[in-house]
């Protein structure tokens, strides 16, 4: 085990900006935080109407399943530029006996789809709006299918309830928020794309409609009435599947588009979770198609001979350590990351101590790697290429924890804003396939992550759930944010578990995101202070705008305590 490192490098340290620059407006009667005691229960999510719909579920009984159901079900409503029905997510639920279960409800590419998807007739991949714009983006949603797996193992009110807060908001009318008038206008591209979208969210001029407008939803709330009163089989067969698989066919510019039968296929599949130990702390979290679990337990993982809690979040070593760890656990993730179902992912070897150890060797608190390379971990039979996809935007996360003591962490996603810009009786289909790699090999080898029949595309989405060294449920964190969001989950969990800050200051903590050989730091944040010190030991850096969006529960002082990031609107609340 390496032996803590202190270095006298305090001429760099500055007071951390708790309040880090935002990236879109925050409503500002919303509470970021907010405790409870066991007995009550907590949700955390994005958008106040949402929270408050899991908390009218908890208060009527409820689990934290059929709360999180709620929630989703809501920022369909309210968050449409983010998540919804539209979409996928993963589940992660951990029980106060030390139990976890996590479901994959990842979105999948229709059967015919082959590795040449995105390749145009000259076999060069087509442009990534380009792709995203059509039908070739779209791929089977997720969410309803995961929710109902859900509910049926850990649901406790009938599930037509757990849909009444969202009906409710689609049929009665909600206020687009700042947040949401910021992303029509940033992405009218998608957001208009589709007449329903421009009658839902749009003037006659084609300008987006003001914040505090209230809008009416009535198809989503019909839509919704329907798999309340049938399940899930009113979204995957009849008139709702036939309309999803007729209007992505004809935005498909080849014959291998989705079809009915893909829909009526689609399941979502129990995974077994992804575990390891960090300081005592019991880690756990979504494993493959997610890169989540494994790129977060890596990056802690290969820190635990580092005395983090010592130098604290104010030392440019901190974060130069942080970013060390995290381009070697990204360099894997590249590699190795898709879904299993698909290619063999070395899931054991990746986050197998001794391995970690080794990768950890390669850090030295003085200066940097000059290159972070992939290593070799136990049962990579494959050496895979290095893909190429796109960003992602559009996710939501959420939190929840019930009476019981079990948590939900719950990330929900349609990929981009607005996803695909397709929308389906009020609500708008994912454009997840472009998480597929574009190009189906690289240097003469598959690409781990490449576009296959009835495959899930590699995720970014890292719902965590974690454990004290005693055993007690210690914390429940998730983010959006494309690629970012393992950066933003590790930040959070070293800020609880080294830094010992409360649930608000953890997800204030300003992020840094080190995918390659270029280290980004949060605009406006302390880490832009700290650029000097990153780049005396070697790193190049730049400071840019990410799209930040936390949320967690913390059980601290005998209490949990909800916090939701302040970049974002959102807010942690109890029955």
């Amino acid at each position: 085990m390496r032996t803590p490192f202190r270095h006298a490098l305090a001429a760099f340290t500055l007071p951390l900006v708790l309040g880090a620059c935002a990236t879109v407006p925050a409503e500002p009667a919303a509470p970021v935080a907010h405790a409870a005691p066991i007995d009550t229960g907590l949700v955390s999510a994005a958008d106040p109407r949402a929270a408050a719909a899991g908390a009218a579920i908890l208060k009527q009984g409820g689990s934290s399943t059929d709360a999180a159901i709620a929630v989703m079900l809501a920022l369909t409503v309210v968050e449409p530029q983010s998540s919804g029905i539209g979409g996928g997510g993963f589940y992660v639920r951990g029980a106060a006996d030390g139990s976890v279960e996590t479901i994959d409800g990842r979105e999948t590419a229709p059967r015919a789809a082959t590795p040449e998807w995105f390749l145009d007739p000259a076999g060069k991949p087509v442009s990534f709006n380009q792709a995203v714009l059509s039908g070739l983006s779209v791929g089977v949603p997720g969410n309803v299918q995961l929710a109902q797996e859900a509910h049926r193992q850990h649901g406790k009110l009938p599930w037509a309830a757990l849909f009444a807060p969202a009906i409710a908001l689609a049929r009665d009318g909600f206020v687009i928020s700042p947040r949401m008038h910021e992303y029509l206008d940033q992405a009218r591209d998608r957001a208009a794309a589709d007449a329903q979208g421009r009658a839902l969210f749009f003037n006659e001029q084609g300008e987006p409609l003001p914040a505090g407008t209230r809008v009416k939803n009535p198809a989503l709330a019909t839509v919704l009435e329907r798999i309340a009163g049938d399940g899930a089989k009113a979204f995957y067969s009849g008139d709702n599947a036939q309309t999803i698989a007729t209007r992505v066919a004809a935005a498909t510019p080849h014959t291998r588009a989705m079809t009915g039968q893909d829909i009526a296929r689609y399941r979502a599949v129990p995974r077994a979770a992804v575990c390891g130990t960090y300081r005592a702390y019991r880690i756990c979290g979504m494993g493959p198609p997610s890169s989540g679990a494994t790129t977060v337990f890596a990056t802690l993982k290969q820190l635990e001979g580092f005395d983090l809690g010592a130098l604290g979040p104010r030392s440019p070593i901190a974060w130069h350590l942080i970013a060390e760890s995290m381009r070697l656990a990204y360099a894997d993730r590249e590699r190795y990351l898709g879904d299993s179902d698909f290619v063999s992912v070395p899931v054991a070897g990746l986050t197998d101590p001794a391995y970690l150890a080794d990768r950890a060797r390669l850090i030295a608190p003085t200066k940097t790697m000059a290159q972070a390379l992939p290593g070799t971990p136990a049962g990579a039979v494959v050496a895979y290429g290095k893909g190429a996809s796109g960003a992602e935007s559009g996710t939501s996360h959420f939190v929840v924890i019930d009476r019981d003591g079990t948590a939900i962490s719950y990330t929900s996603t349609i990929e981009g804003s607005f996803g695909s810009g397709i929308v389906i009786d009020g609500y708008y289909l994912n454009n997840e396939l472009t998480d597929f790699s574009f190009t189906p090999q690289a240097d003469g080898r598959p690409v781990a992550n490449r576009v296959e029949g009835g495959k899930r595309p590699r995720s970014s989405m890292a719902p965590t759930v974690i454990y004290s060294p005693d055993g007690r449920l210690f914390m429940a964190v998730g983010a959006a944010g494309g690629a970012t969001i393992p950066a933003q989950v590790v930040r959070a969990i070293i800020g609880a578990i080294d830094w010992k800050l409360t649930a608000e200051q953890t997800l204030a903590l300003p992020v840094l995101f080190a995918p390659g050989d270029t280290v980004f730091v949060e605009q406006g944040s302390a880490l832009e202070a700290m650029i000097p010190a990153l780049r005396d030991l070697g790193h190049t850096v730049t400071p840019r705008n990410m799209p930040l969006k936390a949320n967690t529960a913390l059980f601290e002082n005998g209490k949990w305590t909800g916090a939701a990031d302040p970049r974002s609107e959102g807010t942690a609340i109890d029955p």
